[in-house]
């Protein structure tokens, strides 16, 4: 288990939202901002998000960045700010290992990933490879190959407990909410950015799953897999998406008296604990008085994600496809837990995945009837805080039956082939909370535009 040294989460994460608009005008340079985010990576609340620190390349860059600006060059839009990328997606000349053993001496990447080269070429500092379940495989954010890192909002509040940072993209969350970097790539399959968004305080937005490409990644469930990024602000996830997914994001900026939100009651708002509920209870408040109509709707067709998902849905029917040659040869050197659900796609046939596909494209349809005319739906995220550790390092059961609970909410938008993002709703000073806002599929800048209302409203000061 990780050790946490207390001084090194008592102090507040400077505002990284804030660090691009300063390279810009001229209050600070790229070089410095490295500088303070790699003595943030080195500390040991934060350390362990990184599986590899690449400090030589990132500084490289803050120089190259620096050095243009101070010629007249204009800015690049990440402004050599640093990045980390998980563990899943292809760096030129570096192992893409999916924090897995059985990969751990595969050849390097020839090239970078789709995602990593634009960020690259937008100015991004790639400070390092981050922290992740193996193979993206739960929403715990375990892994027993690596230390788990920490959680890094809870450990400030109560450093004694060490709570799960959230996954698969565990580390990817650390490292944004320790400081370490002013964004982080990720993946999202059943809620893998938005997890760990909730659980940590941060903002985690899930596009339509076509917006960006996952060439150079290492899959999970095709079918389900999202590229996306995890940051601290609402504001940067749009940018972060309009460079990940090379589009505009057409924002008119409508207020929130203008938009419609619907809060289904089935399967999201079941089991919450009192503070998430008292949480989600505050935002729906706040939203509502800042002028939002929302309505309350049943929502009936999520009941029928159980028997859907039956056979364990697409991420065990598919990665079984691509796992099954490697257990066979090495399945000692895999995570149990992950061994465990890939191996359940074994018993789906194929009569079976067509059965899914297409119960899943006659439920998109009426849910999207169902959808239709609200801007979005809300939801808690997920309906707990961030759990001790040790309790889901020590049980199987305990381990399940979290994952399952985090998996629950957002693997709702996953199915739908829909957009989401999950933002900090929790008071100041309290456990992480996040708020989700869902729509069907390419209704992203719908979405992203109502998020910016609803993330002005959750921080405006109240007396």
């Amino acid at each position: 288990m990780f050790q946490i040294n207390p001084e090194s989460v008592a102090r507040p994460t400077p505002d990284l939202t804030e660090r691009r608009s300063a390279i810009l005008s001229g209050q600070t340079h790229a070089s410095a901002e490295i500088e303070a985010c790699l003595a943030r990576a080195a500390e040991p609340a934060v350390a362990a998000a990184f599986l590899r620190l690449d400090a030589a390349a990132a500084r490289g860059t803050a120089r190259a960045v620096d050095a243009a600006f101070a010629h007249g060059a204009p800015l690049p839009p990440l402004a050599g700010l640093a990045v980390s990328v998980k563990d899943l997606f292809d760096v030129a000349g570096q192992t893409t290992a999916a924090a897995s053993r059985i990969l751990r001496d595969a050849p390097p990447a020839a090239r970078d990933a789709p995602t990593v080269a634009r960020l690259r070429a937008a100015g991004a500092a790639l400070v390092g490879r981050t922290h992740m379940t193996e193979f993206a495989f739960s929403g715990v954010g375990l892994n027993p190959h690596h230390p788990t890192p920490v959680n890094v909002p809870m450990a400030r509040l109560d450093p004694a407990t060490p709570r799960i940072p959230g996954g698969s993209s565990s580390g990817a969350a650390t490292s944004v909410a320790g400081g370490a970097c002013w964004a982080a790539l990720g993946s999202d399959t059943g809620g893998s950015l938005r997890i760990p968004a909730a659980l940590q305080g941060l903002v985690g937005f899930k596009s339509t799953a076509a917006r960006v490409p996952t060439a150079g990644a290492i899959p999970l469930s095709p079918t389900l897999d999202t590229a996306g990024a995890l940051t601290r602000s609402v504001r940067d996830a749009i940018l972060l998406h309009e460079l990940l997914a090379a589009r505009r994001v057409e924002r008119p900026g409508r207020p929130l008296r203008a938009t419609r939100f619907a809060l289904p009651t089935t399967l999201m708002l079941d089991a919450l604990e009192p503070p998430v509920a008292a949480a989600f209870e505050r935002a729906v408040a706040a939203l509502s008085c800042a002028g939002a109509r929302i309505e309350t709707i049943a929502l009936p067709q999520l009941a029928e994600l159980g028997p859907i998902t039956a056979h364990g849905g697409f991420s065990a029917a598919e990665s079984w496809a691509w796992h099954r040659h490697r257990l066979a040869e090495r399945e000692a050197d895999y995570d149990p837990r992950v061994a465990l659900r890939i191996r359940r796609g074994a018993a789906v046939s194929a009569a079976d995945y067509l059965d899914l596909q297409a119960a899943r494209r006659d439920w998109i349809t009426r849910m999207r009837a169902s959808l239709h005319g609200f801007d979005a739906l809300l939801s808690p995220t997920v309906p707990l805080l961030a759990p001790p550790l040790a309790a889901l390092e020590g049980s199987d059961e305990e381990f399940f039956r979290v994952n399952a609970l985090l998996l629950r909410n957002p693997s709702v938008v996953n199915l739908l082939d829909g957009c989401a993002i999950s933002l900090p709703c929790h008071a100041p000073g309290t456990a992480p909370v996040g708020l989700m806002l869902w729509q069907a599929g390419q209704r992203d800048d719908a979405l992203l535009d109502a998020a910016l209302a609803v993330e002005a409203a959750l921080t405006e000061p109240r007396a």
